[in-house]
């Protein structure tokens, strides 16, 4: 089954929209984290929170990184033609789950399928 164009649009259009907003999360995040690294000093109760604050900052950092390289993939995916197949199974995903979950490899079998061989391999 092909997805239709205009759903393949509409997610784009989310997607775009999505990285938009992580890239400007991402410069804020840049920012925040400039201007505590300035503030840097005092006891050593101020100095935890700063340690912790930049671990917090960097872990958001991370969160968000990850987030942009699956929607870069998924935009990738639109642009080869690939959108919307399931990497698992090779059926096509659910619209719904794509309205969803625009970024997503899976359908929720294939989604099923990795979650159940996952579990297999980490005992």
């Amino acid at each position: 089954m092909q997805i239709p164009e205009s759903l393949i649009q509409e997610c784009r259009s989310k997607l775009l929209t999505q990285k938009v907003d992580i890239l400007n999360r991402v410069q804020d995040s840049r920012k925040n984290f400039v201007s505590s690294e300035e503030k840097r000093g005092g006891d050593e109760a101020d100095q935890t929170m700063a340690i912790l604050q930049e671990k917090e900052a960097l872990t958001l950092h991370e969160r968000l990184r990850s987030q942009l390289v699956e929607i870069e993939s998924a935009l990738a995916r639109i642009e080869s033609g690939t959108y919307g197949t399931c990497e698992e199974t090779e059926e096509t995903i659910e619209s719904e789950r794509l309205r969803a979950i625009p970024w997503t490899r899976l359908s929720i079998e294939g989604a099923e399928i990795r979650e159940a061989m996952s579990k297999r391999y980490a005992r």
